[in-house]
């Protein structure tokens, strides 16, 4: 662990100090509270404790993964585990309830979505398109292409 600071000052007296650095190995590290008291006052509470938990070697690499791997992995998931996973932190309780992700599993999921379908989808949200009825979806595509019926013959 590297910790390096500062000193900004308009004071002459401060104007050619060097920059400050401690060196420590991880276990070092994870012994000297000073350090942790200094880390803490600047940089806050969750960066000391991200920093201490990486020190003892808690890694956590799916919580860091790019969201546009997450989704793809996601959307192979069970519903159960998608639910699931929605409850570990509020990163994922927004990746699991996206658009992008509910629109991958319906298009993994149904033959033919046609772009009437989309239009719906985009509307009521990919999620609530995924678990609306068959009955339920074909009644609101034919109200959809009656209100459009109706708009276009009020034009004409």
């Amino acid at each position: 662990v590297i910790f390096r600071w500062w000193k900004i000052s308009l004071r002459n007296e401060f104007r050619e100090s060097r920059p400050g650095e401690i060196k420590e190995s991880q276990e070092e590290f994870l012994d000297d509270s000073s350090l942790h008291i200094q880390i803490a006052v600047v940089f806050g509470a969750k960066v000391l404790e991200h920093v201490l938990s990486l020190c003892r070697g808690n890694y956590d690499f799916l919580e860091r993964l790019p969201v546009p791997l997450l989704l793809y992995i996601i959307s192979f998931l069970e519903l159960e585990d998608i639910a699931r996973l929605s409850q570990v932190s509020r990163r994922f309780e927004m990746i699991c309830n996206s658009n992008a992700l509910w629109e991958n599993i319906v298009e993994n999921l149904c033959d033919t979505i046609t772009p009437e379908m989309k239009e719906l989808a985009q509307e009521m949200g990919w999620k609530q398109f995924f678990f609306t009825n068959r009955i339920q979806l074909q009644l609101q595509l034919r109200r959809r292409r009656h209100k459009q019926d109706a708009q276009n013959k009020k034009l004409t």
